[in-house]
């Protein structure tokens, strides 16, 4: 598992993290750990032989959430 710390500036509550964490949920090998409102950050392990962290980003953009690179 490989641990990662992203940054999405368009977080504004705990709705927002609530709705990456649905979305990053679906996918294969990914494990949220936490969301954070206020750093506009979220934690997540994550097998990378099941997902890729490119369809990680693509699922926070599809919820309107792209992530700072």
């Amino acid at each position: 598992m490989t641990k990662v710390k992203l940054e999405a500036p368009d977080i504004s509550c705990d709705h927002c993290v609530a709705s990456i964490r649905k979305a990053l949920m679906k996918l294969p090998g990914v494990q949220f750990l936490e969301g954070d409102a206020a750093s506009k950050t979220v934690t997540l392990e994550y097998d990378p032989v099941s997902v890729r962290m490119e369809a990680i980003e693509r699922a926070m953009e599809d919820e309107g959430y792209p992530v700072k690179k």
